[in-house]
């Protein structure tokens, strides 16, 4: 996925509030950017860290920048939530993700379960529907290893608990965790973060449903789909 405009450096100040982030830019300009990610962005909210931004033209927008890239080390990470799920399903569309081809039908967003929407549903005649949740993956507290989630997610266990509702009813469904960083060799879940989210995961495994975990290639021009990850759960 390339960026449609260059993105802009700059110096991370803070992040507060959850959504928003003070930003130094290379001219000393102090700006403030909306920051999709609605998790701890353990690691990455070091001040004085690298950090790139897109910008808007958009007149209606409050905040004219969003915050796209951070970096954990030396190693950028792609930390808007709202990547994945466009990167994911371009990916699926062109036939690159192995395990998931062989579909005439490929919607977005589509609703199913207790009042949720799914980020990909596969559909071909004679085969069963196919249900992909994907969720963005920052964290890698140990070498290689990409962890989720970075904060308790109720919200990631009701989509699990729902997935294998759907592979209960016939359907095939498939948990889809992209980190959105190239340092990574394998997929963990954190454990000690979110043993509930934990568990709820390992469960959903035991109904059928499946698990991939890609890594990416993250540079300011674009984040790109990278190889599979070994899954550890």
């Amino acid at each position: 996925m390339i960026f449609a405009l260059p993105l802009i450096p700059g110096t991370l100040l803070k992040r507060y509030k959850r959504f928003l982030a003070d930003i130094k830019l290379t001219d000393g300009t102090i700006v403030t950017a909306h920051t999709t990610n609605t998790g701890s962005m353990l690691t990455l909210v070091e001040p004085g860290s690298p950090v790139w931004l897109s910008e808007s033209d958009n007149p209606k927008r409050k905040l004219k920048y969003t915050w796209e890239i951070g970096a954990a080390g030396s190693t950028a990470v792609g930390v808007n939530t709202a990547i994945p799920n466009l990167l994911v399903f371009d990916e699926i569309s062109k036939g690159n993700v192995d395990s998931l081809t062989g579909y005439s039908t490929i919607k977005r967003e589509v609703k199913y379960g207790k009042n949720s929407r799914i980020d990909v549903f596969l559909q071909q005649e004679g085969r069963p529907d196919c249900y992909v949740e994907v969720k963005s993956v920052t964290l890698s507290r140990r070498q290689g290893v990409a962890e989720f989630p970075d904060a308790v997610s109720s919200r990631g266990t009701k989509h699990l608990e729902e997935l294998g509702d759907m592979v209960e009813q016939g359907h095939r469904a498939v948990m889809f965790y992209l980190a959105q960083r190239s340092d990574c060799t394998d997929f963990a879940t954190a454990n000690d973060i979110d043993p509930v989210y934990a568990a709820a995961l390992k469960q959903a495994i035991k109904r059928g449903v499946e698990v991939l975990a890609y890594g990416c290639q993250v540079t300011p021009e674009g984040i790109f789909l990278d190889k599979p990850l070994v899954v550890s759960i």
